[in-house]
């Protein structure tokens, strides 16, 4: 009895050992491996982050391929970051490229338990890249963007030297279709997207952010004329008709736009020089930007800027965004300038040349419905004296140009569009009805023409 009884203490005492012995072991390796990722962190995250993403990637998405190099994890800043990575789609007709990616303040303790839909575990997120380049093949066009911040906690997007442009020169890009196309170019030194709700982007709710600010701004747009137009083609889309096809609910309270350059063209003839419409040092305001609003919601713009190198024009307009109809009204104002600044426009489209002529004041008043613009446009200006030019040389010396001259000026043109005694004159009638290859800038602008047509007698 004596015995069984010590044999069981014993036993019982080699198991506490064994325990004991065994929790020890355990505990050495857990901080033999801690010290280890402590000393050695990018050789686990390289062994076990990258390979995790570069399979997963492939496994969800199997027409693509990534590659990421120089993978580090700094663990006193919670930073993982990457030299570079590559992204694209095994066709070829996509690519991303970023340089210098980095991610810090992911709770990931939270992460690795499940919680990837939890707000909490990205609370304290910034994400940083040092560049970024995106070519999108079918289109033909590239973005590029310099140094990219992504804030949760302030709740904002930085984006320096902003661009979205051709992967090709004019030539390369027109020559790939033989119809016409419309080809843009836009640069911005910064946009600074803020008050962005990540934690609702995180929950799926409604996207709006409170402001959108754009600093020196170019746009560059060209038209080639020379080209057919595609038959059945579908029309540019509108604003509030790209508004009110979003599936989601987007928002943005407003947006301003600072020292802007709007460069509008169209090529009548290859190799030639395009008509050509310029605002310089435009400062624009846009508010009440939203998808699926309400039936009487409408998006508020107010511009200003120097046209042409001249005169300084001012636009008010507002577009419903409660449906895809296209409707919305617009009006302004142009400043006195010498009008022989427009020859770099109808001197193209028109055929014609301005000799002299000064523009006192200008305005308008332009409502559009279904794609129908009427309104009026008043202009006080004198000694207005055109020519017509050849479309081929450029010269107004052939004979049918200067018979078209002189019709022009004995006939036709209204030199001269002054208030008469009882301040009566001449005022323009709106009549434009949008084409189907006419994007909104260019329907706004030729909606406004006609009114002009009818002051001047073109």
């Amino acid at each position: 009895m004596g015995g069984e009884l010590g044999a069981a203490k014993k036993l019982k005492f080699s198991g506490r050992r064994i325990l004991g012995i065994a929790s020890l072991a355990i505990g050495v390796v857990v901080l033999a491996c801690v010290v280890v990722f402590l000393s050695f962190p990018d050789a686990f995250v390289q062994r076990f982050v990258e390979e995790r993403v570069t399979r997963r990637l492939a496994a969800a998405y199997p027409g693509y391929s990534i590659r990421i190099s120089g993978m580090h994890f700094n663990i006193v800043e919670n930073r993982l970051a990457c030299d570079t990575v590559m992204l694209r789609q095994n066709d070829s007709s996509f690519s991303c490229s970023v340089a210098s990616l980095s991610v810090s303040g992911i709770h990931w303790l939270g992460l690795l338990r499940g919680g990837s839909s939890d707000p909490g575990n990205f609370a304290g997120t910034v994400l940083e890249a040092g560049r970024i380049d995106m070519a999108f093949q079918p289109s033909g066009y590239g973005l590029r963007c310099g140094p990219l911040r992504v804030s949760v906690p302030d709740s904002e997007i930085v984006a320096e030297s902003l661009e979205m442009h051709p992967l090709e020169n004019d030539e390369q890009f027109f020559a790939g279709s033989r119809f016409r196309k419309t080809r843009f170019g836009i640069a911005a030194h910064q946009c600074r997207l803020q008050g962005v709700p990540f934690a609702g982007v995180l929950r799926g709710e409604n996207i709006r952010a409170r402001s959108l600010r754009c600093q020196d701004v170019s746009a560059d747009v060209l038209i080639n004329k020379d080209k057919p137009s595609v038959e059945n083609a579908r029309r540019p889309r509108m604003p509030s008709e790209i508004l009110s096809s979003m599936k989601d609910t987007v928002g943005l309270d407003s947006l301003i736009i600072t020292d802007c350059r709007l460069k509008y063209s169209e090529r009548f003839v290859r190799g030639r020089n395009p008509a050509t419409l310029t605002f310089d040092r435009v400062q624009v305001l846009v508010t009440g930007v939203a998808s699926h609003a309400g039936a009487d919601a409408e998006a508020d713009i107010q511009a200003r800027g120097t046209f042409m190198g001249g005169g300084t024009i001012t636009m008010a307009m507002s577009i419903p965004l409660s449906g895809p109809q296209f409707s919305f009204g617009y009006s302004g104002s142009l400043s006195g300038m010498d009008l022989s600044r427009l020859n770099p426009w109808i001197g193209p489209s028109d055929q014609t040349r301005i000799k002299s002529g000064m523009l006192g004041s200008a305005s308008f008043d332009i409502a559009v419905n279904a794609g129908s613009a009427t309104g009026h446009v008043h202009a006080v200006y004198r000694d207005l004296v055109v020519a017509s030019i050849s479309a081929r040389t450029g010269s107004e010396n052939g004979l049918v140009e200067r018979f078209s001259s002189w019709v022009a000026k004995n006939v036709k043109i209204r030199g001269t569009n002054t208030p008469d005694k009882a301040g009566a004159m001449k005022v323009g009638t709106v009549k434009y009805s949008r084409k189907k290859d006419d994007p909104f800038f260019g329907f706004t602008w030729f909606a406004l023409r006609s009114g002009v047509g009818d002051v001047v007698g073109f």
